[in-house]
């Protein structure tokens, strides 16, 4: 069974001076806690936040691909990139965990499909259109609604991205987003990382409309760990702590200075503040799979965990060693082997390879 993470925001954290070869404390994922929990592939991320636009937002992706590209190069026995399914695969098989790269937020691309095309030949096989604002291709779920779906630009991209074999990711899209792209893309596309909206009622969640859409047109919706998407429970009693507010202050300085180790203590502090909250469980997250499942089907489901990019994971989750308690869960609940299998990795493997194939 090949493991596949579908979205981890490691470059982020890598800027936050983390050594991946290390079996770090805090750490939600390294190389080490991938191995422990058998995980063969993962989507890194170079997430580029909404504040940054143009050039700017270029630059950060840049500098966040170099520093994955240098953390890989420092660790070729045990990582090596995949461009593709087949790499995943032959990985595997030498022993090595596959690193795949992706952009979290099209504004690093500032309007440029040249710019696409470089950060193809790189290595990127996904990019997420979106983030927490509307940007200059489309309408972000918690954005203003400014374009009323894709926009111009978008309207360009999507068939650039089909013509190179690019995958779209429709994470953090609006739904009037979501729908033009499957209107307009001539591929299977992707829904990262997120949770299923009839379950809880977070705006990053995901209708059944659209997961229904996006698994007719072959493309695979990918669930997330992270307690906010799992459980309106969650989101009533962070509310009532106040520590998202406290946590955003004290990550900000946080990582404006990673190597202060007060500020690292700081924010360490606060995670363990936040794990103590009554959090979903992983039984809660094989109900957003179950539901994603019955919606979908069995052939379009995936795992996006939010790795790196989250502050809290649901109970049991905590790290990305721990993998293997969502699987005994949904083993529990009759799902059979080859259907786990699917799941953990195959589905999105299969994305993958139709995506290239028809370039």
């Amino acid at each position: 069974m090949i493991v596949l993470d579908a979205h981890c925001d490691a470059p982020s954290q890598m800027s936050r001076l983390r050594d991946y070869r290390l079996d770090n404390p805090h750490a939600q994922v390294d190389f080490p806690k991938m191995r422990r929990g058998g995980v063969d592939a993962s989507f890194f991320a170079a997430y580029v936040p909404a504040v940054l636009e143009g050039a700017d937002a270029t630059a950060h992706a840049r500098r966040l691909l170099d520093l994955l590209d240098s953390q890989v190069a420092a660790n070729e026995d045990i990582v090596a990139y995949a461009r593709c399914a087949g790499g995943v695969r032959r990985n595997r098989r030498a022993g090595r965990i596959s690193i795949l790269a992706g952009i979290e937020n099209a504004s690093a691309l500032d309007g440029s499909l040249g710019l696409l095309r470089e950060f193809y030949r790189r290595g990127v096989r996904y990019i997420t259109l979106t983030h927490s604002a509307d940007n200059d291709v489309a309408d972000s779920c918690t954005g203003n609604g400014r374009w009323g779906g894709l926009s111009p630009f978008g309207r360009e991209l999507i068939p650039a991205m089909n013509h190179i074999g690019m995958l779209i990711d429709l994470a953090h899209s609006s739904d009037a987003t979501m729908r033009d792209v499957l209107g307009l893309s001539e591929h299977p596309v992707a829904y990262t990382h997120g949770c299923c909206r009839a379950l809880a009622s977070h705006r990053r969640n995901i209708s059944d409309e659209l997961m229904r859409a996006i698994g007719e047109r072959g493309g695979i919706v990918c669930m997330s760990i992270y307690p906010c998407f799992l459980d309106d429970a969650f989101v009533r009693a962070l509310e009532a702590s106040g520590l998202q507010e406290e946590g955003e202050a004290v990550e900000a300085e946080f990582i404006k200075d990673p190597g202060n180790p007060e500020k690292a203590a700081a924010w360490a502090e606060v995670q363990r503040r936040l794990s103590a909250l009554p959090r979903p469980s992983v039984s809660r997250v094989a109900d957003h799979i179950e539901h994603a499942v019955n919606v979908a089907g069995f052939d379009h489901v995936g795992l996006g965990t939010d790795y790196d990019g989250i502050e809290v994971t649901a109970d049991g989750l905590e790290d990305i060693s721990k993998f293997p308690a969502l699987f005994d869960e949904l083993r529990r609940r009759g799902f059979s082997r080859k259907e786990i299998s699917k799941i953990a990795g195959e589905n999105f493997l299969q994305v993958l390879k139709v995506v290239r194939k028809r370039v």
